[in-house]
């Protein structure tokens, strides 16, 4: 679909012209609209929360297959760094289940609270960074944090227009991995699963990592649609 085509499903009619004159200044068509599709939603978005991509719907949808197949009951869920609501909002709906979802940014919430009533998911929502507000175990911890590099080359529209505190990340951009791993154990129930949605080069490094903190689970990689490895799973019990 254009660009034209989209603004003119999306806005109203007298809104349409300063919809054009904002893409044309290279603002993302989702923050004109000020909304996103996502697996079977529709979520607010502005400047304060990433835009959910493709990629992402894949690891929910494989999440939801592996719960699936390793819980009976119902389970409980943690999202760090939630953004939009969208990974948790989607695993509320899906699965028979109590979400916790968390983020540093205050304004992300905001726009993750409204998205989970707008789409009726009953959600508990934290400010916390990484684990820091956080209590009790959960069966499923999932999270798509940060992972591009401070040097790392994005497009123009992206790091003009998307908060950056939700795109870059030290240590060559597998900071809050390895913050989330090497903590992860003491808020996992023996039996879980932990999932990220990972850079394409991140692989190798993080299942390495994740091995010396979850010596004796199943960690793997999977690849995204297009075939470049995208994320890790480390599955317990």
């Amino acid at each position: 679909m254009t660009a034209e085509k989209y603004l003119k499903k999306y806005l109203p009619k007298d809104k349409y012209e300063e919809g054009i004159r904002q893409y044309k200044e290279g603002k993302p068509l989702q923050y004109i609209v000020g909304t996103a599709p996502f697996y079977d939603l529709t979520l607010k978005v502005n400047k304060d929360v990433l835009i959910p991509r493709f990629e992402t719907e894949y690891l929910v949808e494989k999440t939801i297959n592996y719960a699936k197949k390793y819980f009976s009951n119902k389970i409980n869920i943690l999202d760090i760094g939630t953004g939009s609501g969208a990974i948790a909002i989607s695993l509320k709906k899906h699965l028979d289940s109590n979400v916790t979802a968390s983020d540093i940014s205050a304004k992300a919430l905001e726009i993750a609270k409204e998205n989970a009533i707008n789409n009726n998911a009953k959600i508990t929502f934290i400010k916390s960074d990484i684990f820091e507000n956080i209590k009790g175990k959960f069966d499923i911890i999932i999270s798509n944090p940060p992972y591009i590099a401070y040097d790392e080359e994005i497009e123009d529209i992206v790091k003009n227009n998307e908060p950056h505190i939700a795109l870059y990340a030290k240590d060559k951009g597998l900071y809050f991995y390895k913050k989330i791993i090497n903590q992860a154990k003491k808020y996992l129930n023996k039996k879980s699963i932990l999932a990220f949605e990972i850079g394409m080069t991140q692989g190798h490094s993080l299942k390495e990592y994740a091995s010396i903190y979850f010596k004796d689970s199943k960690i793997f990689v999977e690849k995204d649609l297009t075939g470049r490895d995208r994320y890790l799973f480390i599955i317990n019990g």
